[in-house]
């Protein structure tokens, strides 16, 4: 075995629907800005796919639909390998325009369905309408599961209390060692409804990453900070993680993460550094 093969296979959790879909997959927020950067990153992302993270998230609002553009890349002649995740804005998610948004997101995808379709995040049109095009484009196979981004407790008590809405698979939050709000009250209910979260910005942009303690527990493990980071998150089982990597060096990197088994002395240690919340912490968004 040489060093960069992994050790063992990816684990997967259950969403609401019983499917299986890997905890950590890959993100694509920053990609497909440099059209000379999208060979590499295509490149970037089929890796991660032969790696085992099958699971890809992205966006129309990413590179104004030039990340979609890179998936398509990197899955073309591998669609059945990949659980595909993409956002509506907002501003389209009226019940026309979240039907036309989709569609304009499986052209740039070069695909016929989206497994997952999320709500980037709330806005002005009612959840009700949203929620209306999402059966609808389930109706028509467009997509196969629908859910939220950047919901809060009180949005998705909300959620849950329309007609339609106990049916959202998931909901991607910012969550990462500084960004502990959601364990107060969120997460919680969220696992008290089998709901699993996807975490967004796992290592805050590399903004942790200089973090003493962190590098320290790193240190120990012969690892690098940022797969103590993803470690950390991946070792609860049940969120789904997705960072990005556009450089295969860093798909490795993030891959090895779920090899690293955290000791009860780093993590008491990582609660030392970044102080689990004791209270109601808005959620916090990037």
């Amino acid at each position: 075995m040489t060093q960069h093969e992994p050790v063992h296979p990816v684990p997967t959790l259950r969403l609401p629907s019983g499917e299986r879909v890997p905890i950590l997959g890959q993100g694509t927020w920053y990609m497909g800005e440099d059209r000379r950067s999208r060979r590499e990153e295509a490149a970037a992302l089929r890796l991660g796919i032969d790696l085992g993270m099958t699971l890809i998230d992205t966006a129309e609002m990413y590179a104004s639909g030039g990340a979609e553009e890179v998936v398509a890349e990197a899955i073309e002649g591998r669609r059945d390998e990949v659980f595909l995740v993409s956002k509506v804005l907002p501003g389209n998610a009226s019940r026309r325009r979240t039907i036309e948004a989709c569609e304009r997101s499986l052209r740039r995808l070069r695909t016929d369905r989206i497994d997952l379709y999320l709500l980037h995040w709330r806005g002005r049109y009612p959840l009700s309408e949203t929620l209306e095009a999402f059966a609808e484009l389930q109706k028509a196979g467009k997509i196969r599961y629908w859910g939220v981004s950047n919901f809060d407790t009180d949005d998705m008590e909300e959620l849950v209390g329309i007609r339609g809405g106990a049916k959202v698979a998931t909901n991607q939050v910012l969550y990462n060692l500084s960004r502990r709000g959601i364990e107060f009250d969120l997460l919680p209910w969220h696992r008290e409804r089998r709901i699993p979260i996807m975490a967004y910005s796992p290592i805050e942009q590399g903004r942790i990453l200089r973090n003493p303690t962190l590098q320290r527990v790193a240190a120990r493990h012969g690892a690098t900070a940022a797969q103590v980071a993803l470690a950390w998150i991946l070792r609860q089982g049940d969120i789904m993680v997705i960072p990005k990597a556009s450089r295969p060096e860093h798909v490795r990197e993030n891959r090895a993460a779920l090899d690293l088994t955290l000791t009860a002395e780093d993590l008491a240690e990582l609660d030392r550094a970044f102080p689990p919340p004791t209270r109601k912490v808005p959620l916090e968004v990037l």
